[in-house]
């Protein structure tokens, strides 16, 4: 039942062929200043090498937790703070800047989930950490296309995003005139820093933590969030568990080194799992606390969440490394001038989900496109799609989502459900025709669709 109405979902929302991924999909933000990564913009940019070293100096060897959120987010010399990113000319891509394909799909799973949840009359699309904005660009394109079945719900749009240069990017991406951002200090009453209205009039509105979102019926979001969450990495040693840190290179004091803990940590001690088999442990605390945040408002509140991320289910060790201009970089090297990123332990964030929460997956990026189908979606566009140039890069652009050898078995994704949702549907009464009991409703893109 439950795969007949996606199937329906997806012919009513791509009855269109449209493709609208080969004219801005690539393209960085207009503002020149925001995508400035010149000489002499590190120059003029505040050194977080020093910052780093002074710390050092003063506390001894820093965390890799504690060195990721100084590189990302510190306030005045932060990665994400400071720099353009995402895009042809930052430093990495997201699916939705690969093809249009994933978006629309993750707009019909959250089309499908509310109406599993019986239409509540208020809808928050609530993303963490939104990109450039192109995957909620999408999502609502599907959500206009079903206007007629999703016409009745009070739809708004709720985005969790600490840069305010993806902040200011997100805004001319999805609101008619770019947002209106607050001033002065924040109202603890209305927490959000920005406000705008798309041109179909969805309310959006920024907040820099999940806390701050409004309590209601949510469907949550996070691609490419959870893998530039800190982590503590821990080395197995004959004398026990031992913390990875970062020191000044003695030899070299202008540059970093790793290093191990002399003695257990607290980290150590008390985020390592009894029975641990592996000899090399990343742990993410911030991810744990996110998750466990997610689970009691779906559980409290109702909705779902979808996390998409590249990842493992608890069988990797030393994933932390770093992207400079799309290529692998030295994690220590022009700290805040890359990006850093570990793969996300899937395992971890379902233990830290608990028992209050119904959890599928996780499944590959390949069999959650194609369940959602992703394959008829292609069909439609390259049948509306005559210039070859595009056509070919329609191709080439779900090859790379789906492909083994690209990102289609190394992205996972995992969702939280309320705890009610996989529940059988009740007996009917009456006559006894079959005895069977009915089976509960799948859950769309994690299992199969069946297209007829």
């Amino acid at each position: 039942m439950r795969m007949k109405v996606c199937q329906q979902l997806l012919g009513r929302a791509f009855r269109t062929g449209s493709v609208t991924l080969d004219t801005g999909r690539w393209r960085c933000a207009p503002s020149a200043p925001l995508c400035s990564s010149s000489a002499q913009d590190r120059k003029s940019r505040p050194s977080m090498l020093k910052h780093l070293s002074a710390k050092i100096r003063s506390t001894g060897p820093i965390s890799v937790s504690e060195y990721m959120r100084e590189v990302l987010t510190n306030p005045v010399a932060g990665y994400y703070v400071r720099k353009m990113m995402l895009g042809a000319e930052g430093d990495f891509i997201t699916s939705p800047e690969i093809s249009q394909v994933f978006g629309e799909l993750l707009g019909v799973w959250m089309v499908s989930e509310w109406m599993a949840a019986g239409r509540p009359g208020r809808l928050q699309l609530v993303e963490l950490g939104p990109g450039k904005g192109s995957l909620m660009a999408d999502v609502l394109r599907v959500f206009g296309q079903l206007r007629s079945v999703v016409g009745g719900a009070s739809v708004s749009v709720h985005l969790v995003e600490v840069s305010p240069v993806l902040s200011r990017v997100q805004a001319e991406t999805l609101t008619r005139t770019g947002g209106q951002e607050a001033s002065g200090e924040p109202d603890p009453a209305d927490p959000a820093y920005r406000r705008g209205e798309t041109a179909a009039g969805v309310p959006v509105s920024w907040y820099r933590h999940l806390e701050d979102v409004p309590a209601g019926f949510s469907i949550f979001v996070a691609h490419e969030f959870f893998d530039a969450l800190p982590v503590h990495k821990f080395q197995r040693t004959e004398k026990g568990w031992r913390e990875v840190l970062v020191d000044l290179d003695p030899d070299d004091p202008g540059r970093l080194r790793l290093v191990l803990s002399p003695g257990p940590t607290l980290a150590s001690s008390s985020l390592v799992q009894a029975g641990e088999g592996r000899s090399h442990v990343e742990v993410c605390p911030e991810g744990g606390a996110i998750v466990q945040l997610l689970a009691r408002r779906i559980q409290q509140q109702g909705g779902a969440a979808l996390i998409a991320d590249y990842g493992h289910d608890g069988t990797k060790t030393d994933t932390f490394r770093g992207f400079k201009g799309h290529q692998l970089h030295d994690v220590l090297s022009d700290p805040g001038g890359a990006d850093l990123t570990a793969d996300v332990d899937f395992s971890f964030l379902r233990r830290m989900a608990g028992g209050g929460v119904a959890c599928l997956g996780p499944v590959s990026q390949r069999a959650f496109l194609k369940n959602m189908g992703g394959d008829a979606r292609m069909q439609v566009l390259l049948r509306n799609c005559s210039d070859p140039s595009s056509r070919k890069q329609l191709i080439r652009s779900y090859d790379l989502l789906t492909s083994p050898a690209h990102m289609g078995e190394r992205f996972l994704f995992l969702c939280l459900l309320a705890p009610g949702r996989l529940a059988a549907p009740p007996t009917p009464t009456g006559l006894k025709l079959d005895r069977k009991s009915p089976a509960p409703l799948p859950v769309a893109g994690f299992s199969e669709l069946r297209l007829s």
